[in-house]
């Protein structure tokens, strides 16, 4: 299997291909900017601290992929990634979540992807634990007499090799195998479940926010109530998942998670920072611009590289990468402040998606829309059959009401699609075993009234 660190930037452009449709520019940055953090940490230590990732400025209409690329190279990478929108932050003073809160938000993605890993590595071990634990709540107290197998009381030897175990194991042991077999998925067992707060509990007081104040808060009230654990009445195939997570809790290292995921958070974590055009001051400062250029000045130490306190410990974001995008259809990028536009030295503008680019989009990607739509489908025993000319009459029909009124990319294509398959969506129940076929004249009827009035495709498509 290729390890997906080593990529090169051909390799990485290649499989950001398969799920994302032109764009290539924005692709070979990214990809850049992803080998550049593979390639630093093969350095000597002296010389890694001293290189900073080079954050990228996306430019470019909504729907066109800027989100899609970053979400995309995240996964690639299998990095710590958090989308936030620019909007949602208020410097100091104001109503409104402090910048500070992406990177606790950043750290606890991390926890959390690092924690199911080692759940995964330990989920074999789990099996048998579980399995004991399930028979303990089936045939109570029969666990303890097991322990003693070899003890006169409990084996009586009868010859030629033959033995009769106390009945109360033999009983476990039979209840065991219909455990295995599936036989007992049905039977209700009362377990008690307790409500276990995810990451460390008792270090909260020093994060400083007042995120982690609450967290802090419940876990100490939780600790009061006991954990909050209570009995419930479940069925054998339910009581496997929770004494399997509960399991899985026990058996993970906390401590080792919370410094593998800090650790992978400082080097690998990537924020994308959407609508930062909506943080962007125009002119003369007045009312709300004020606030805005506040947030630009609260995010500028993030972004540049400082200590961040969160309940898992503090956090450095100097090799942290940061994406921000926006459409600046209003705004322009030299309307950021300088020292802000300085920490963005990468600027790549993204182009209008045109009427092959939907035609590509509607077929190639992975996961495509028409694949979508078709297995959806499939799943009432309906065939979708959607010809070449279709999709050509929907493209065109895109490209025509994104020049019209706004443009918001391939965003428009879903919309147009559940119009054209509006129908068939409800009615699909009375035509299981069909194969349906979808043509241009198809698109033409279904679409007909609303792209003739302008008005109608404005508010409607």
């Amino acid at each position: 299997m290729e390890n997906k660190a080593d990529l090169t930037p051909k390799q990485i452009v290649e499989q950001l291909d398969q799920y994302i449709i032109g764009q290539t520019n924005a692709k070979r940055a990214v990809a850049v900017a992803l080998r550049n953090r593979t390639r630093r940490l093969k350095l000597s230590e002296d010389i890694r601290d001293e290189i900073a990732p080079k954050n990228i400025l996306m430019i470019g209409p909504t729907g066109c992929g800027k989100t899609e690329i970053a979400r995309r190279l995240a996964k690639l990478c299998n990095a710590p990634f958090l989308k936030i929108e620019a909007t949602k932050y208020t410097e100091v003073g104001y109503v409104g979540r402090d910048v500070e809160s992406m990177i606790r938000d950043l750290m606890a993605v991390g926890y959390k992807d690092v924690k199911a890993e080692m759940e995964e590595e330990l989920r074999e071990k789990s099996v048998s634990i579980v399995e004991e634990k399930l028979l303990d709540l089936l045939l109570p107290g029969s666990g303890k007499k097991e322990e003693r197998p070899s003890e006169n009381k409990d084996v009586i030897v009868l010859g030629d090799n033959n033995s009769v175990q106390n009945p109360e194991i033999s009983t476990r042991e039979k209840f065991r195998e219909m455990l295995r077999e599936g036989k007992l998925e049905d039977r209700e067992v009362e377990v008690t479940v307790s409500r276990n707060l995810n990451g460390p509990s008792m270090e909260i007081i020093t994060g400083g926010s007042l995120d982690d104040l609450q967290s802090s808060m419940q876990s100490i009230v939780g600790m009061m109530q006991g954990g909050r654990s209570k009995k419930r009445s479940v069925t054998i195939k339910e009581a496997r998942k929770i004494l399997t997570e509960e399991t899985l809790d026990g058996l993970v290292d906390n401590d080792k998670v919370c410094e593998i995921a800090k650790q992978r958070v400082e080097n690998s974590g990537i924020i994308f920072i959407d609508e930062i055009d909506k943080i962007a001051v125009r002119g003369q400062n007045s009312g709300n611009d004020v606030s805005r250029e506040g947030v630009q000045r609260d995010i500028l130490p993030i972004v540049e590289g400082s200590n961040v306190n969160t309940k898992f410990g503090v956090i450095n974001t100097t090799h942290i990468l940061f994406i921000a995008a926006g459409a600046f259809s209003v705004s322009a990028p030299s309307d950021l402040i300088p020292e802000l536009q300085g920490r963005f030295p990468l600027r790549v503008e993204l182009e209008s998606l045109h009427k092959e680019d939907f035609k590509r989009i509607l077929t190639e990607p992975k996961n495509s829309l028409i694949m979508q739509y078709s297995s959806l489908l499939s799943t009432e025993n309906v065939t979708l059959n959607i010809t070449e000319d279709a999709i050509d009459r929907m493209s065109e029909i895109a490209e025509e009401v994104n020049g019209k009124a706004e443009n918001i990319g391939a965003r428009r294509l879903h919309t147009i699609m559940e119009k054209v398959l509006d129908e068939i969506n409800f009615t699909a129940d009375e035509h299981s075993g069909e194969t349906i076929t979808i043509d241009a004249e198809y698109v033409n009827n279904s679409l007909k009234d609303i792209v003739q009035s302008q008005d109608l495709s404005r508010y409607i498509l």
